[in-house]
């Protein structure tokens, strides 16, 4: 059988998984996984409330929290960051084998501090301090006050997954957050070469909402081109801007690329290819963070052709010039997009909040 993960890792793809829990860390399957060239693991709020609400791993440790007097926040806080720093440490061989590149962990900070630059701030340094694991990502929204927040942390010399970009002028603003943040991080005397980041550039639900607009339009010819054209255009950006004076300057001390990471690769049309959003975004220094179910069909029946993203620039300007001229928006899709990703993270926090409000009840009774 073709081993299609490592094909995917020879074009210089980095597959990451996009799901967590205890049971997956405490039964050894996450341990398998890497051993299978899944380099690194991506979680947000949604992945937690569905990992706190299915089995018992986590009675014992919330029991325990009761006891201790804690409040809901305080058990949500204790119980995310354990598994991170127990993932972190079950890919550490892989970090270190990757020089620090891969081998990474992500954790989000609470979603209802993304409109707010200095909580959220104070969050990613607490979640740092907390988990205390070199390959640790600290996730911040890519939102208009998430975007200093960005590049304060790294200033800090923590290390950043930026999170819900869907449009290029925000992935734009993205990369300059993360060059001023190295900046001032060398400024500050912090090793530039610990450094590293990756921009999550989400691709299905741009598709989603643009396919629901294209009804009736009679541009239907368009639907489930959207998403790969526009991260196509984005991986142009990124050969751009991490180019010339100002970005050699920060190489030559020791500075990492901030790579391409595609999230929501996940097919939510099931008339598509159910790898199309891996088969099509191969490039190289790119990660691809996939859901368990992406990742069953990529191992088992995707079709990796090398490099699918530099070759395919001028068809991706000529779809999303066939879509303007259908009368799609893009600035509105995209402000839309951002609007609904952190409304849906903040729904998911909501939920786990309530899960574990439950459990917290019942370890008393």
């Amino acid at each position: 059988m073709t081993d299609h993960l490592k094909e995917l890792a020879d074009a210089g793809v980095a597959v990451w998984l996009d799901d967590l829990s205890r049971e997956r860390i405490a039964s050894g399957n996450l341990l398998e996984l890497t051993k299978d060239h899944v380099h690194g693991v991506t979680t947000n709020p949604s992945i937690f409330a569905s990992a706190l609400s299915d089995g018992e791993r986590y009675d014992e440790q919330v029991r325990e929290l009761v006891r201790q007097g804690k409040d809901v926040d305080d058990v949500v806080f204790a119980i995310t960051t354990t598994d991170v720093r127990d993932a972190c440490d079950v890919l550490k061989p892989v970090f270190d084998a990757t020089d620090g590149v891969d081998g990474r962990v992500s954790i989000e900070v609470d979603p209802r501090m993304a409109h707010d630059e200095q909580r959220t701030t104070d969050s990613a340094r607490q979640l740092w301090d907390e988990v205390d694991r070199e390959n640790l990502f600290i996730k911040i929204p890519a939102t208009d006050e998430g975007i200093p927040a960005i590049t304060t942390t790294l200033a800090r010399g923590i290390s950043v997954n930026v999170t819900l970009i869907f449009g290029l002028a925000r992935y734009q603003q993205v990369m300059e957050a993360y060059v001023a943040g190295l900046e001032q991080a060398k400024d500050a005397g912090h090793d530039l070469s610990a450094i590293h980041s990756v921009a999550s550039f989400f691709v299905s639900r741009v598709d989603t909402e643009i396919d629901k607009r294209l009804e009736g339009t009679g541009s239907q010819g368009l639907a489930g081109k959207a998403g790969v054209a526009n991260a196509r255009l984005a991986y142009r950006d990124y050969e751009k801007f991490f180019a010339g004076s100002r970005w050699e300057a920060l190489a030559a001390a020791g500075a990492n690329k901030q790579r391409p990471l595609w999230a929501s690769t996940g097919v939510k049309n099931p008339d598509y290819r159910d790898t199309m959003y891996v088969d099509d975004l191969v490039a190289p220094n790119t990660v691809n963070t996939m859901p368990e179910k992406t990742l069953d069909a990529v191992r088992d029946h995707s079709d990796v052709r090398g490099d699918q993203v530099t070759n395919h620039y001028d068809d991706a300007d000529a779809v999303m010039a066939e879509l303007k001229a259908a009368g799609i928006d893009y600035d509105d899709v995209i402000a839309v997009l951002e609007r609904e990703g952190v409304e849906k993270f903040e729904k998911s926090w909501s939920e786990l909040l309530e899960t574990v409000q439950g459990q917290m009840e019942a370890s008393g009774q």
